[in-house]
């Protein structure tokens, strides 16, 4: 244990490097792998591990006359692809209608990071460098993406050196534990791709859906704490298929993660206390009251906690036809 201290020790006292500067450094690394993710030609073979599973996916992308194409394959079970076309995304799922919406990115999972705006999230996280090491036989520089408030996860990053596309990707919680592994197996970098993916523009795919925009404009409840940096979205007011109850749910994301808050009236079957994480997934459900209250989302149990409690009535219910 002395001898790891003092091998740690020395290290240190040798880099003269400025921590600033470091941080500098790993947010310019960041900079240039979002980059190189939106403009070469490339395609990545990767398994995305999880603790009870693993997926193989073939991720393809090019960059044609200024519009994005990609090409999203599950390798395992049955057909699944997400394909972009510029500001367009489609999905095919067995067993349900292929679709197209209006999006710049993939609801699907593809390595993290690969299109965040490094800027905005650089106000809630800090960029470190670790070091170096090699993954999919490509030397890499290793970096983390760590919160500043310590209210949610954190990745570890390894950057190929000359592509500057990322190789690996692990999800770690707040004590340090890999909730999910993105590992790239083998990979590619040419123009070739880039003729691959433009037969995407020929493919008759569905139609772009009209989404109906969220109708409810104030609710009578409101969330009086969220950590930093995340932002609400659409309010939504919909009816439950089995329970036939009313409920309003909201989104907050920070451009990295996101969550859901779930309101509704209480009744027998409402879960009470009911705290679960699966994965980088938390639940988190009180009563309050005569209201129901849920918390969704890819944050840490005591975060979803802390959020549920604050959740309270800003004006007498009213009820909806």
């Amino acid at each position: 244990m002395r001898k790891f201290l003092f091998s740690v020790l020395t290290l240190f006292s040798l880099n003269t490097t400025p921590a600033f500067a470091e941080q500098t450094s790993a947010e310019a690394l960041l900079h240039q792998m979002n980059e190189a993710s939106q403009h070469l030609n490339y395609e990545l073979s990767y398994i995305l591990i999880k603790k009870n599973s693993i997926e193989p996916l073939l991720y393809r992308h090019a960059r044609l006359d200024d519009q994005q194409l990609a090409h999203l394959v599950y390798l395992s079970g049955p057909v699944r692809e997400v394909i972009r076309r510029g500001g367009e995304v489609s999905y095919i799922e067995p067993g349900v209608e292929p679709f197209t919406i209006e999006s710049s990115s993939m609801v699907a999972p593809t390595i993290p990071l690969l299109n965040n705006d490094v800027d905005e999230l650089s106000e809630f996280y800090d960029f470190i460098q670790v070091g170096r090491a090699r993954e999919a036989g490509a030397a890499c520089q290793v970096l983390r993406v760590v919160p500043k408030d310590g209210l949610r996860y954190s990745y570890v990053l390894w950057v190929d050196e000359k592509s500057k596309l990322p190789l690996r990707a692990d999800l770690l919680d707040r004590d340090g534990e890999v909730l999910e592994q993105y590992r790239t197996i083998a990979y590619s970098v040419n123009d070739q791709i880039g003729a691959i993916l433009g037969g995407l523009n020929d493919v008759k795919l569905p139609e772009v859906l009209s989404l109906p925009k969220g109708q409810v404009k104030q609710s009578f409840w409101q969330v009086n704490w969220i950590p930093n940096g995340f932002e609400p979205k659409e309010l939504n007011r919909y009816r439950m298929v089995n329970t036939d109850r009313m409920v309003e749910s909201q989104m907050y994301s920070d451009g990295l993660f996101n969550f859901s808050v779930y309101v509704a009236d209480s009744d027998n079957l409402s879960l009470k206390g009911q705290l679960v994480r699966q994965g980088r997934r938390t639940l988190h459900s009180l009563v309050h009251g005569k209201l129901e209250i849920s918390v969704i989302g890819d944050i840490p149990p005591a975060t979803a906690k802390r959020i549920a409690q604050s959740v309270v009535l800003s004006q007498p219910e009213v009820s909806t036809p």
